[in-house]
């Protein structure tokens, strides 16, 4: 006795439910049939029936399904989707499974993602669509002309909660990550299709039916009330509760009696006697189930009429040739159901592989309570598709390296889902920024204006209507301004937002950084404030130019400028006007260095820290114009001709005594007695050269990171070649004292010859992770130095008779103990370090490489100068004054430090 259409749409109560092409049943209950050109056509249509043709066909097929007819529905049985073999009865199989007599392993993949449209793509179903797409790509390349395809497949029997907007949604999050399918719901050629569960409803009445004909399912009369007390007695009786199989082997007159009398019922698979599935999980190895006393005989169609999950999973699978499930493990247990129907149908088992979990950081399942996790949320925050695509990747596979930045094509290549790991994923929002960072900065200013535009738009800070090219220059200029320090698109948005608002309060006891206050109790800031407002309401201070505002972020070749301490303009732009009028006020003021740079920063910006000050003028410059394309409200705009009223206003509320630098008497009652004594040493007979001026420490004031945290080491280069893919990359082998040596990958081929680098001692920052320059695998830096406009690079030096090996430290640092010890590659990897320390390493005059003003030494200290043989002769007599061990070890003549006579690369 066959199943009935009926039984799968008479509880469908909208349109939007499980869409199948109407029929008209005979007075036999035989279905007419379509002919090919017209099932065709209905495939391309998908009508989908309103619910008064919904309910026509449930009260005709239930008058079929009463009296045993079975299901003819010409749409399947003559399309190409029906036919492989033989069925009993003589009837043609109802779905062809393409890999049936094949062996699953040695097929080009087929993987599909199969989402359930009752929400958005969140980040555990994207890592699960990237795996999937990963494997089909490769199987693409492995195999060109085979039909290996990365499947979308819309899981949508959940008719309550799956919504077409959430479909939509999803599909939209693919898109964006690059996930492009080759079979999917919007391609009506595809070979598999319908691809929405949706629209299979016949392929599953047909197995269903071909299950039950084969007695291995079967109806199941009982109600719900008998299947709760059925539960409930199990439970008393310390029983795991499942069906125990009432109508399992019931009579067949009493089938057709209750069929008769129209009675609700389930189909129920027939679990085998003694039945066990065992798969071998690409991740998490041997797995297996006593079927019979796990599941039971479970549902596949409930009495709505409706497939379960299960059921649908196993047919659409082997129908679409899927030849191996990536998928979270929540899924394992669903592997049993899936197998015994597999099985039943004579349909090949595909390859299983279950992902842990993705965690976050409190150890518990990923969730909303963590902050974002939808794919679309991310967009909005500003992170890019290949920084998402890469830190998926991470979230349980890694490539055997060190390497965490990876490109599209390199995780093609590298992916193999016998590495994905078994144990659960931590989703560190920290790392992802880390690596969207590290994205951002492989490319141009040029390529991420358009993502930053959308953060605009997305913040509303652009006008509506504004012309477009003015658009784009502010955003272009927003865009440069905050590359070196984006982690994220929508970071150069909100800091465009801040660089135009100006913090500064009415007055100095409102000031709520302490740092500002402590600078202004010094006293500079007011003689300078007051300096900048004159010259601001004289009309002397210099402004952007009109015609050129955007000068300041371009060289001389009009390149790009995304370095903060490098601006742009020719000799008479406004950059090189404010740099003129600074050193007037230095000047004026007789104050330099971050006395001057520090107040001025404050007075005109309102913050401590931040770009180079002439760009941010310009963008204020952009977004204050008459026709600024910037919404002045939304954005909060404080004009430069406010911010000097505002300036003025403060410095009214200063404390007079901090209107003068602080100390100023006392230093200059110092600089008379130092004039003094330098008097008195001259005329006692002393050379005034040998006195020494006091100077300030550099280090008192250093707030950066100790040296001690990079692992400096001296190397030498052995082999030197130039990288296939990159015009200024060399690739070097570097002996640094390790079992073997280090491959490094350097932008030194504009300015160095391969001869003139092999052999030489350099200095190697070692304790950098290993990533790949181009495809190179490039572990460390060698550090350089060069002069301002970096037309000249060259090595810094070694120190003298430093060994191969030996890591390099600084006085008065402590490099002794575990404080000591440089840190991992981990951390080194993420934080900006060297950034920091950078601007403080210099080779000086003399080619002596210099932290702080102190030099570079080998962990073994110098020892002091032997006894020269030359002490006996009257030479050295004449010498012997000028030759010092300075307070670092050092020896020096005349100041100057004693170098080994291969000499040494200066800066000068």
């Amino acid at each position: 006795m066959a199943l009935s259409l009926a039984i799968f749409s008479r509880h469908v109560r909208t349109a939007s439910a499980f869409s199948m092409r109407p029929f008209t049943a005979s007075s036999s209950g035989t279905s007419s049939q379509f002919t090919s050109s017209e099932s065709k056509r209905a495939r391309r249509r998908r009508p989908t029936p309103s619910s008064e043709s919904l309910k026509i066909l449930w009260e005709e097929n239930m008058l079929s399904s009463h009296r045993g007819s079975p299901l003819r529905v010409g749409a399947v049985e003559g399309s190409e989707t029906a036919v492989n073999g033989s069925a009993p009865g003589g009837q043609e199989d109802v779905v062809k499974f393409p890999l049936k007599g094949r062996n699953v392993e040695e097929a080009p993949p087929r993987m599909r993602f199969a989402p359930s449209p009752t929400g958005s793509l969140h980040v555990g179903g994207a890592r699960t669509a990237l795996y999937n797409w990963l494997v089909a790509k490769k199987g693409q390349l492995d195999f060109p002309s085979a039909d290996s395809a990365f499947i979308l497949r819309i899981e949508d029997t959940d008719v309550a909660r799956s919504t077409k907007e959430s479909e939509e949604s999803v599909l939209a999050d693919l898109r964006w990550l690059g996930l492009l399918w080759d079979e999917g719901p919007d391609m009506d050629s595809a070979p598999y299709g319908p691809y929405r569960q949706s629209e299979r409803g016949e392929i599953y009445i047909k197995l269903a039916n071909k299950l039950l004909e084969e007695g291995k399912a079967y109806r199941c009369f009982c109600t719900k009330e008998e299947l709760e007390d059925m539960k409930a007695k199990q439970e008393a009786e310390g029983i795991p509760p499942r069906y125990d199989g009432t109508w399992r082997d019931a009579d067949p007159e009493l089938v057709k009696q209750k069929l008769e009398e129209g009675a609700e019922y389930t189909v129920r698979f027939k679990v085998p006697p003694g039945a066990r599935v065992v798969i071998e999980d690409a991740v998490r190895g041997t797995v297996s189930w006593d079927a019979e006393s796990t599941v039971g005989d479970f549902i596949l169609l409930r009495s709505s009429g409706i497939p379960v999950y299960n059921f649908c999973v196993a047919v659409d699978d082997a129908s679409m040739g899927v030849t191996t499930v990536i998928r979270a493990e929540e899924h394992l247990t669903n592997t049993l159901r899936q197998g015994l129907i597999l099985d039943a149908l004579g349909a090949p088992r595909p390859r299983y592989a279950h992902c842990s979990l993705i965690l976050g950081e409190d150890k518990q399942k990923l969730s909303k309570r963590h902050g974002a996790t939808s794919c679309n949320q991310f967009r909005l925050d500003g992170y890019l598709p290949d920084a998402m695509i890469n830190y998926l990747a991470l979230l349980g596979w890694n490539d055997g390296t060190d390497n965490e930045i990876f490109m599209r094509d390199e995780l093609i290549e590298t992916f193999d889902v016998d590495r994905v790991v078994k144990s659960p994923s931590i989703f560190d929002m920290d790392k992802l920024k880390w690596i969207n960072s590290q994205h951002l900065k492989l490319k141009t200013v040029e390529e991420l204006t358009d993502l930053v535009k959308e953060q605009f738009d997305i913040l509303g800070f652009i006008k509506s209507g504004a012309d477009e090219g003015k658009v784009r220059d502010f955003v272009f200029a927003a865009t440069a301004l905050a590359k070196q320090m984006m982690e994220t698109t929508r970071d150069a948005a909100t800091n465009a937002q801040k660089v135009l608002g100006y913090a500064l309060p009415e007055s100095f006891d409102k000031l709520e950084d302490a740092e500002a206050k402590e600078m202004i109790a010094n006293g500079n800031f007011y003689p300078i404030a007051q300096t900048l407002i004159k010259k601001a309401e004289a009309g002397e201070l210099p402004l952007p130019d009109a015609a050129e505002p955007l000068a300041v972020f371009f060289d001389e070749n009009h390149n790009v400028i995304t370095e903060d301490n490098h601006t742009g303009g020719s000799a008479y732009s406004f950059p090189e006007a404010y740099k003129v009028t600074m050193k007037q006020i230095a000047k004026d003021l007789k104050v330099k260095g971050k006395n001057l740079f520090h107040p001025v920063r404050l007075a005109l910006t309102g913050e401590m820290s931040g770009q180079d000050v002439t760009k941010q003028l310009s963008l204020l410059y952009l977004a204050s114009e008459e026709a600024s394309v910037i919404d002045s409200d939304k954005v909060g705009v404080v004009p430069l001709e406010e911010r000097i009223v505002i300036l003025k206003k403060f410095c009214e509320t200063i404390p007079v005594e901090f209107h003068a630098p602080r100390g100023q008497e006392e230093q200059s009652s110092k600089v008379e007695r130092k004039q003094d004594v330098t008097a008195d040493k001259s005329n006692s007979g002393e050379s005034a050269s040998q006195v020494v001026a006091t100077t300030a420490d550099p280090i008192d004031t250093y707030d950066g990171p100790p040296i001690t945290s990079l692992d400096i080491r001296v190397g030498i280069i052995k082999r030197v070649w130039e990288h296939p893919e990159a015009d200024k990359l060399y690739c070097e082998e570097i002996d640094i004292g390790e079992e073997q040596p280090r491959q490094i990958a350097s932008g030194l081929r504009p300015y160095m010859k391969t001869e003139d680098m092999e052999g030489r001692k350099v200095l190697v920052l070692c304790n950098l992770k290993e990533r790949k320059m181009v495809g190179f695998p490039s572990h460390g830096m060698v550090l350089c130095a060069s002069n301002q406009d970096h037309s000249e690079v060259k090595f810094v030096n070694p120190p003298i008779d430093a060994k191969v090996g030996e890591r390099v430290t600084i006085p008065g640092f402590d490099f002794e103990g575990e404080a000591g010890a440089p840190m991992s590659e981990n951390p080194m990897a993420k934080k900006k370090v060297f950034d920091k320390i950078a601007p403080f390493l210099v080779t000086n005059k003399y080619g002596v490489p210099e932290f702080l003003g102190r030099p570079f030494m080998p962990v073994l200290e110098f020892a002091p100068m032997s006894e020269n043989p030359m002490a006996k002769k009257k030479v050295f007599d004449k010498i012997a004054p000028f030759l010092v061990t300075n307070k670092y070890g050092v020896p020096e003549f005349l100041g100057r430090p004693f170098m080994t006579s291969a000499g040494v690369c200066t800066d000068e």
